[in-house]
């Protein structure tokens, strides 16, 4: 009689999945922090992923930076200590500058400059807000 009984709801599998669905009915305390601790695990792991993909770009960056900010600052410091101390021909200082000027490069250092610091001043003042 029980066999039949079996047959007709079968048996623990109706059971089972009654169980089952009661309990994915439910969403206790201790399914949130596992979920929330799953989330922040996660965020983690793409900030990382995010991180290694800008690699490249924030070596390219500084070379950017290194490069054109060296060339602006050794044209000035050539300026400044010709004008100061005569150490350096003022008019080749002056046929730097008129380079540095028919170049832009004045605007192009500004721009890298602004370009290498801007992304984290934008990230802190985002910080900031929250």
């Amino acid at each position: 009689m029980f066999g039949f009984l079996k047959n007709i709801f079968g048996g623990s599998d109706i059971i089972k999945k009654g169980a089952d669905l009661l309990d994915e009915a439910f969403y206790t305390d201790e399914e949130k922090a596992k979920d929330k601790e799953k989330l922040i695990q996660m965020k983690a792991e793409q900030k990382i992923k995010l991180l290694e993909a800008y690699h490249p770009f924030k070596v390219t960056q500084r070379i950017l930076a290194v490069s054109f900010t060296f060339t602006f600052l050794f044209i000035v410091i050539n300026g400044i200590l010709g004008a100061l101390y005569g150490w350096v021909d003022m008019n080749r200082v002056k046929e730097a500058l008129d380079f540095a000027n028919s170049v832009n490069l004045g605007w192009i250092v500004m721009t890298i400059v602004a370009f290498y610091f801007g992304g984290g001043f934008v990230e802190s003042i985002g910080r900031v807000k929250k």
